[in-house]
């Protein structure tokens, strides 16, 4: 039998001193509570979180593009075309032609969209409300450290 020499493998003494290892764990808590809370809307997290993109971007009376939403959600270009196509086949979202890029679509959340996501909006809040209130205090710290690590690995990609 292979002794594996924790040493020679891990960086770390202890799970809890990987920041990876830690970043997934509360992930995976958190994913499970929004998608439980998602589920009688019969929307996935990824197709909650592109619609909610969706009516925040919105707010600027332009059209979005759907590279915009991609970019605004962090989200692989080909995914969010697989998942918005979903979301029209639901007719949850509409893409017409764009009025100044002729190779762009311009989203528009429907009537039916928007009476389905701000609901979905408010159950995510407050699943996040109580989720990170544990961290107290420390909340807007962590926003920070968050907002760094976004920051600082995006233009890696």
């Amino acid at each position: 039998m292979l002794r594996l020499d924790r040493e020679k493998i891990f960086r770390v003494e202890t799970a809890e001193e990987s920041p990876g290892f830690l970043l997934w764990q509360v992930s995976s808590l958190w994913q499970r509570k929004i998608n439980a809370g998602l589920r009688p809307y019969g929307l996935t997290h990824a197709q909650f979180v592109l619609l909610a993109s969706l009516m925040w971007l919105g707010r600027q009376e332009k059209p979005i593009t759907q590279a915009e939403l991609a970019v605004h959600a962090k989200m692989d270009v080909m995914m969010t075309s697989n998942v918005l196509r979903t979301l029209e086949g639901k007719g949850l979202l509409v893409r017409n032609a764009h009025p100044i890029d002729s190779r762009a679509k311009a989203l528009s959340i429907t009537e039916q969209g928007r009476t389905l996501v701000v609901p979905a909006i408010q159950t995510v809040e407050e699943i996040d409300q109580i989720f990170f209130q544990k961290l107290g205090e420390d909340m807007a710290l962590i926003n920070q450290g968050l907002l760094v690590l976004v920051s600082k690995n995006q233009s890696e990609e």
